[in-house]
């Protein structure tokens, strides 16, 4: 016959058999990780929902393996550096295609279209995964392992957009011989790029209105890491006259949703 504990019976949840005070320990945890300057003892029972001298017994085994210290506040106490050392070591291993591709299949099957996923390489797109259309027909000619220009492409804008102040001064300065009119829609003034940047910027989505390909467009989002930083880039590639039928807004909503949920998946916290 089983047994709860009072704080089981409070809380309704019955942990595996052996394991209730790695399951109270965790909780700990992360309360803990909101509390930068450290938690009393007692709030932190009260939000933990247990009896403060279990909270107290679990305190000094997570102290005792160096994952919580006292605060300088009395009574009080917070979490160490040595969680952040774990969660480098996760993220080193982290497999970035692992984990992004359930969710850009999704996308892929939601839309129809082309799904790529990208990084950056120097100055330059580097695409890394892609899906084929399951509906549609068109074929694009990009493939994994190309590098594809910045300027020219909704993934190489977002992360021209991300990038500090003065990079895109630097790139069209650098990159002269690169910036060409490929159509008649390809962006090649400093000045229109600069406000493309900004506009990016601010509703977190880029696109390539015919500025690579005739006949073939493009929306892309920022895939942000743990550091706020753009490391990746989600996009949907399709016929023109496919996205006109299917409708900007719709498909925008479409990619941004799949890059906050690969964001979220390594360590990108929506900031306050």
């Amino acid at each position: 016959m089983s047994h709860k504990t009072a704080d089981e019976e409070r809380s309704g949840k019955e942990k595996p058999l052996g394991s209730q005070s790695l399951f109270r320990g965790l909780q700990l945890i992360e309360i803990l990780g909101n509390f930068p300057n450290g938690c009393p003892l007692a709030h932190l029972a009260e939000l933990a929902d247990m009896n403060k001298s279990t909270v107290h017994r679990l305190l000094q085994g997570l102290h005792a393996s160096g994952y919580v210290t006292p605060a300088p506040s009395p009574g009080s106490y917070r979490l160490t550096t040595k969680l952040i050392s774990i969660g480098q070591k996760a993220l080193t291993s982290l497999n970035i295609i692992h984990v992004a591709a359930p969710h850009l299949e999704q996308l892929n099957l939601k839309t129809g279209e082309t799904v790529n996923f990208s990084t950056r390489e120097d100055d330059h797109v580097l695409l890394i995964y892609k899906l084929e259309p399951t509906t549609g027909m068109m074929r694009t000619r990009a493939y994994i392992g190309q590098h594809m220009p910045l300027y020219c492409s909704a993934m190489g804008k977002i992360f021209m957009a991300y990038e500090q102040s003065q990079f895109t001064d630097h790139y069209w300065q650098t990159h002269q011989d690169e910036i060409q009119v490929l159509t008649r829609n390809t962006l090649t003034e400093l000045s229109k790029m600069q406000e493309e940047l900004a506009d990016i910027r601010q509703f977190k989505r880029a696109m390539d209105r015919e500025e690579n390909e005739l006949g073939v467009s493009c929306i892309a989002a920022p895939v942000f890491d743990l550091h706020q930083q753009v490391k990746y880039s989600v996009s949907v590639s399709l016929p023109t006259a496919k996205l006109k039928q299917v409708g900007t807004k719709a498909l925008t909503e479409a990619v941004q949703d799949i890059a906050q949920r690969v964001s979220k998946e390594i360590g990108f916290v929506t900031p306050q």
